[in-house]
């Protein structure tokens, strides 16, 4: 029966695969996917991109539009009924606000379609007149990249993993609570004690994904984000250890292991069947900045994150076979955010350090045939630069100006949400393998990153949505959409 049910399975993903191809023939469409773990700035590089696109904002290094071949960018109803759509209206106004706010995180999945229509770069432009590209943007949180790999793990193999995790100490405070109610399993009352394992267990992967020191074993992605599933049985157990296994097809062990496949064959499989097989483009956001701040720790754990989120990727260069039974990843654009936190001199710093964060994954894809590439970048800039003087006569350090968030520290001064400052955020040393190295301690302490109000905007007649300043979102969005609008 399985072999039948998965046979079932690729023959309807070969039709739909299929079924896409032949669409895209008459209207010509990227599915592009849009991801990072917490805080990354998914929201924020979508609402740019497409507002720059749209309102004509100033994209320099994207050709398309320097060239004068692109004629227009609108929105058009999205291709998928079963998806919500990303709530692009709200996050501008929540941006374009008198005081500016950022808008809600990415929490569920969502998609935007946008329309281009441009003229082709070749002589026959002319004759062959404009043509229209579909860009179907699609925003999912990168936790749930990280359950991709629990497909080829059996419930033992998780459980070992995951308290293994537990059991780490920069988790200590985070899992207590956790650890404690598995030192008293009685194995008693399996349904009641599965519904207090997993809330404790929910717990602390809040806990840790709170505390922007740990990325790593954050799985089941969902007990952090359920939506309309929370409290559903899927969605109820925990990891248990491995002497509390049983054949007893009626224990404890036994209901978590069944409610364990249910997660698999209900939510994950789900997820990378409609959606993550159906992508064309990917970029990924990545906070490095923060991994920095907080030290070698959640550097090394940022990175074994990246490496089983890049895992799941089907990286390669598209053929018409491919397209119609198994699409490929072609383009893969892993981009630093934050970067105007950052003097632009230490920008191509940013970028060295992410480069090495992904390398094995960045190898990996290139060998397979797929575009790659890394960049620091900032969908939308709450920042200028100015050089500062310390102390009378002192060297001109390279800072940033912008507003402290209320309630933010900067050593002994706490910001109202209102008055500008001008801060030294540090300098990012010039070889990548200082900032990595555990011998060294890291940059912990050394960097200064507090929260920044997003810049003020003022409409006018003209322009009554202007757009929002950035760093290189014109090239991330040339390499990842450019090579079609040619």
């Amino acid at each position: 029966m399985a072999r039948s049910s998965s046979f079932s399975s690729d023959a309807t993903d070969v039709l739909r695969h299929a079924g896409a191809y032949a669409s895209d023939l008459v209207r010509p469409t990227v599915r592009l996917g849009v991801t990072g773990l917490a805080r990354a700035g998914k929201t924020i590089f979508i609402t740019a991109l497409v507002h720059n696109l749209i309102a004509g904002g100033r994209l320099p290094f994207f050709r398309a539009q320097t060239e004068g071949r692109l004629m227009r960018a609108w929105l058009e109803p999205q291709p998928d009924d079963d998806v919500p759509r990303f709530q692009i209206e709200e996050h501008l106004g929540a941006l374009m606000s008198h005081p500016p706010r950022w808008p809600e995180s990415t929490r569920r999945i969502s998609q935007l379609r946008l329309t281009l229509d441009y003229a082709p770069a070749s002589l026959w432009r002319h004759v062959t007149g404009r043509r229209r590209l579909a860009v179907d943007i699609v925003d999912y949180p990168g936790e749930w990249l990280l359950d991709l790999p629990l497909l080829g793990q059996s419930f033992e193999a998780w459980s070992a993993g995951s308290l293994t995790a537990v059991e780490k100490t920069e988790r200590a405070t985070a899992s207590a609570a956790f650890r404690t109610f598995l030192g008293g399993l009685d194995g008693k009352q399996a349904e009641q004690t599965a519904m207090t394992g997993a809330a404790l267990y929910r717990d602390y992967l809040s806990a840790c994904r709170q505390s922007d020191h740990v990325y790593t074993g954050l799985t089941p992605g969902r007990f952090l984000m359920p939506g309309d599933l929370e409290g559903s049985p899927a969605l109820t157990f925990f990891p248990l250890p491995q002497e509390r296994m049983s054949a007893d097809t009626t224990s404890l062990g036994a209901l978590l292991a069944r409610r364990f496949e249910a997660y698999k064959t209900h939510i994950v499989k789900p997820f990378y069947r409609d959606h993550f097989s159906r992508l064309d483009r990917q970029i990924v956001l990545v906070d490095a900045l923060g991994a920095l701040d907080a030290g070698t720790n959640a550097v090394a754990d940022l990175g074994t994150s990246l490496e089983a989120v890049l895992g799941s990727f089907r990286p390669g260069a598209n053929t018409w076979a491919s397209s119609i039974l198994s699409r490929k990843i072609d383009r893969i654009l892993f981009a630093a955010t934050k970067a105007d936190h950052l003097h632009h001199t230490s920008h191509d710093r940013l970028e060295a350090i992410l480069s090495r964060m992904v390398s094995k994954a960045v190898t990996r894809a290139q060998f397979a045939g797929a575009s790659v590439r890394v960049l620091a970048m900032a969908g939308i800039r709450a920042t200028r630069e100015a050089e500062m003087a310390q102390g009378a006569g002192g060297v001109p350090l390279p800072c940033i100006i912008g507003t402290p968030l209320e309630g933010e520290r900067f050593g002994q001064q706490i910001f109202d949400g209102t008055r500008e400052a001008a801060i030294f955020p540090g300098d990012l040393p010039a070889n990548p393998e200082e900032a990595l190295a555990e011998a060294t301690g890291g940059l912990a302490g050394t960097l200064r990153f507090p929260r920044l109000r997003p810049p003020v905007t003022v409409p006018t007649a003209a322009v009554p949505s202007p757009p929002f300043p950035n760093i290189r979102l014109d090239r991330a969005i040339d390499f990842l959409i450019g090579d079609r609008l040619v």
